[in-house]
């Protein structure tokens, strides 16, 4: 397979392993999700080794004993060291802020978003978690322009709106 078209899915593999691991912590996973999860971030680092030979200088295996919070940990770890290429995970901007008036959300980019890649309630969870800190700088920057209380969104088409 391509190295343009295998790291985005190893990245892929890592991001929901990271998730899965922390999920089952939260839940009180057994011994064996943190084995799988330990193991699946070995063989990721492996096949990445191979591709990118660089990635070994910075990164290890996990060792056996691990806990579900450092292989959670070491997934987004090494995922990040790949996010210039591939991306953040979400790719979805239909989210815009102003202090003024908080947050507002784009109907259709969010019914686009949640068909093609909210599998799950913490892919929202997950997109949310990345994206506020530059929520929260927007709203700190913001608060310093002048005031102006003349709405700026588009008008919304009822029938976008409608259950499908």
């Amino acid at each position: 397979m391509e190295r343009e078209k295998e790291i985005p899915k190893l990245v892929n593999v890592l991001r929901r392993t990271s998730r899965m691991a922390l999920q089952s912590e939260w839940t009180g996973g057994s011994q064996d999700v943190t084995a799988f999860c330990i193991d699946q971030y070995n063989r990721v680092l492996a096949r990445l080794k191979e591709i990118d030979p660089g990635v070994g200088s910075v990164f290890d295996p996990l060792p056996a004993g691990s806990s579900l919070t450092v292989a959670a940990m070491a997934c987004r770890q090494l995922a990040a060291y790949y996010e210039d290429e591939v991306g953040r995970s979400s790719g979805w901007g239909g989210v815009w802020a102003d202090p003024r008036y908080g947050a507002w959300v784009d109907k259709k980019a969010f019914k686009e978003f949640w068909n093609k890649s909210a599998r799950d309630i913490e892919d929202l969870g997950e997109h949310i978690r990345e994206t506020i800190e530059d929520w929260v700088s927007q709203r700190k920057t913001g608060g310093k322009q002048e005031e102006s209380r003349e709405r700026k969104t588009a008008p919304i088409d009822p029938e976008d709106t409608k259950p499908q």
